[in-house]
């Protein structure tokens, strides 16, 4: 039997950089515990509530963050407040499957409109590795709003 995993990132602003990749990946920010959020709903403000109801200070509602796949199937996704900024390159990566199964010209303008859509919501485009068959099929490597790396694969 495998192991769930989830992937935590080191952030600045928790809240900010979850609905980056919320956006990025289609995934949801899950609602707080017992809390029935309505569809159209902000999960974000509901979690707003429930910790002000909890007794939360307004300047620790925003030191964690999380999303999940709607699907169940992809991991979930925990960002985590710290002090210090991000200042090297990442170990690892996410590397996020925007033209499986194209080649050539298709793959890659597939991955520049899925960079121009990432850029519009505060991504940055650090550089495009073209395609060098037979194993390089070509990617582009950006970065989040905070820094952290990942490649449209």
């Amino acid at each position: 039997m495998s192991s769930h995993i989830q992937v935590t990132f080191d952030a600045h602003d928790p809240g900010a950089l979850s609905t980056f990749w919320r956006d990025a990946l289609g995934y949801v920010h899950p609602g707080p515990p017992g809390v029935d959020v309505p569809e159209g709903t902000d999960p974000l403000a509901a979690w707003d509530e429930f910790l002000a109801g909890i007794g939360v200070p307004q300047e620790q509602r925003n030191t964690r963050s999380a999303i999940e796949d709607p699907d169940g199937r992809g991991p979930r996704l925990f960002f985590q407040q710290v002090p210090e900024g991000k200042v090297a390159k990442n170990r690892v990566h996410l590397d996020v499957r925007a033209a499986p199964g194209l080649q050539g010209d298709e793959r890659m303008a597939a991955l520049e409109a899925e960079c121009a859509r990432l850029v519009a919501r505060g991504a940055t485009r650090l550089r495009r590795d073209e395609p060098a068959p037979p194993l390089a099929f070509g990617t582009i490597v950006m970065a989040d709003p905070e820094g952290n790396e990942f490649c449209l694969d």
